[in-house]
């Protein structure tokens, strides 16, 4: 049963990479730092105060950057491999006692398989929305990313099993969005 929540955890922990990437490292650093997180053995490292100061200090440009208008787009660019990366590492660090295989095997599947798919489909939206609003409408797509990173992020660790269907919905939500996105440019296009 622990194993199963730690994959649930990761795979939450995943997906808030794909909003932001750093806002989860630093929740789940600040988390592991006052002993509210458990970490993999080789994972210690997130929880310690070097750590934690590293991921606040990325995490305030980060979210500074996604306020303006077009660098947010090019951010965008940069941030899938990074997502994946994280996700990644996150996914292996709340990892416990399992074998070294399995463990990397599922963190890089399920961990940053999800970042990199929530990424994509923000990535998407986020080119949407520029170009329906000319970027007037990014810093407000920036908030909703930043609640949504932190709110999943910090609901996952605190009850997996929640955070993990508010995962889910959310990845559902923003694929409805994108076909949505697509479906009047697909449908003006000639027989």
């Amino acid at each position: 049963m622990e194993t199963f929540l730690s994959i649930l955890v990761g795979v939450g922990l995943s997906a808030a990479c794909g909003f932001r990437v750093f806002v989860p490292m630093l929740i789940v650093s600040a988390a592991a730092w006052m002993g509210w997180l458990p970490l993999a053995a080789d994972f210690q490292w997130l929880g310690t105060l070097p750590a934690l100061i590293a991921f606040a200090v990325a995490t305030v440009v980060e979210v500074a950057a996604y306020y303006v208008p077009w660098v947010d787009n090019a951010l965008d660019a940069l941030a899938g491999p990074v997502a994946t990366v994280a996700g990644t590492v996150l996914m292996a660090s709340v990892l416990g006692d399992m074998t070294p295989h399995l463990k990397w095997t599922l963190a890089i599947i399920a961990g940053g398989g999800t970042a990199a798919t929530v990424q994509s489909f923000t990535t998407v939206a986020r080119a949407g929305s520029s170009v329906v609003s000319l970027g007037f409408l990014n810093p407000l797509f920036a908030t909703v990313e930043l609640i949504g990173a932190t709110g999943l992020a910090v609901l996952v660790i605190a009850l997996p099993m929640a955070g993990l269907l508010v995962a889910g919905g959310v990845i559902w939500l923003l694929v409805r969005f994108v076909r949505r996105c697509r479906r009047p440019a697909s449908s003006s296009s000639p027989a």
